[in-house]
């Protein structure tokens, strides 16, 4: 028994057992046009690693047979994957609902131009990283220029509806800049929503703040700062049962980039694959084989449990 599930066995009726599946989330490949300092999967403009159509066709398969309520298409970059479109077009073919997460700047980069557009005719929603409404702070994560980049893919975003449509939801996306918990998501969302509409004119739907992972560069950073230990307190000190019921794991499956299966993209950053019992690939599919499976944990699901807890959808408890 590793240390989270001792602390968490200690504290609460441990259940870490997969409940049901409503989202099927795919990593389309590592490949980005960013290299940000809190990247759990240490993305960037040199990795390789992309999903083949072959795999895509078989999430496709799948999803037509479990009928999640969500397709959430993740990276890196998603949209520097070759056959995002066709991938899109098939899940939509099949009525199923695809979200896709965005860096913003790379709606900007040559050959996406129309991206923003094709996303709108298919009606995908987006989720989009803007780690502060503040220019220092963004910059600092994620590179010179990444502000008003950002910035600007959201204002034609805005243009074509997203943000204030209901079909076309735009979530963005707050973590924190350094060894902390993010505040409290309710207030932080009014703040963004009063700065970014006040400087800028910017809409969107919801924010969702994550807690940065002890795992890729953030950890590495906080070790070559001398504070690793002292975050690794602060997540576990932070343990908060209440958060266990509604934890991503519980209710999700991760497809990774080369088709293997696990229970979050944390877990895929790890090489942490699914339990032996249950399927280890997309082309072994089995929604039976995936309910009740055990779920695969270390010291890092502390950083989904402290304080009001942390998933890809933000906080897990609003007060």
């Amino acid at each position: 028994m590793n240390a989270f599930e001792l602390r968490a066995q200690n504290d609460c009726p441990l259940d870490m057992h997969s409940s049901e599946l409503r989202i099927l989330q795919v990593n389309v490949g590592f490949k980005c046009n960013l290299s940000c300092t809190h990247c759990h999967l240490e993305c960037g403009p040199e990795r390789s690693e992309t999903m083949s159509l072959e795999a895509m066709t078989q999430v496709v398969a799948a999803a037509a047979e479990l009928r999640p309520e969500m397709v959430d298409i993740t990276g890196g970059s998603p949209e520097l994957n070759p056959n995002l479109r066709a991938f899109i077009r098939s899940l939509r073919n099949e009525g199923l609902r695809v979200q896709c997460r965005t860096n913003l700047t790379v709606l900007l980069e040559a050959g996406q131009e129309d991206m923003p557009e094709f996303f709108r005719e298919h009606r995908v929603g987006l989720v989009a990283s803007l780690p502060c409404y503040l220019e220092e702070n963004v910059c600092a994560q994620r590179g010179e220029g990444t502000y008003s980049r950002s910035l600007t893919a959201l204002q034609r975003l805005n243009a074509l509806g997203y943000g204030s449509e209901a079909q076309l939801p735009l979530d963005l996306v707050y973590n924190p800049k350094g060894p902390f918990l993010p505040p409290n998501q309710a207030r932080l969302e009014a703040d963004y929503r009063r700065e970014l509409a006040a400087r800028f004119g910017i809409r969107f739907s919801h924010l969702l703040s994550i807690t940065n992972m002890p795992i890729g560069r953030f950890w590495h950073r906080l070790k070559k700062n001398n504070e690793h230990s002292d975050y690794m307190r602060l997540l576990t000190n932070g343990f908060n049962c209440q958060t266990v019921q509604d934890l991503m794991c519980r209710h999700q499956v991760c497809v990774a980039w080369d088709g293997r299966l696990y229970d979050c993209d944390f877990n895929l950053a790890l090489g942490l694959p699914l339990s032996p019992d249950a399927p280890q690939h997309i082309r072994d599919f089995n929604a039976e084989g995936l309910l009740g499976r055990v779920i695969r944990t270390g010291e890092h699901c502390f950083g989904c449990t402290a304080g009001r807890g942390s998933s890809c959808g933000g906080s897990l408890i609003s007060e």
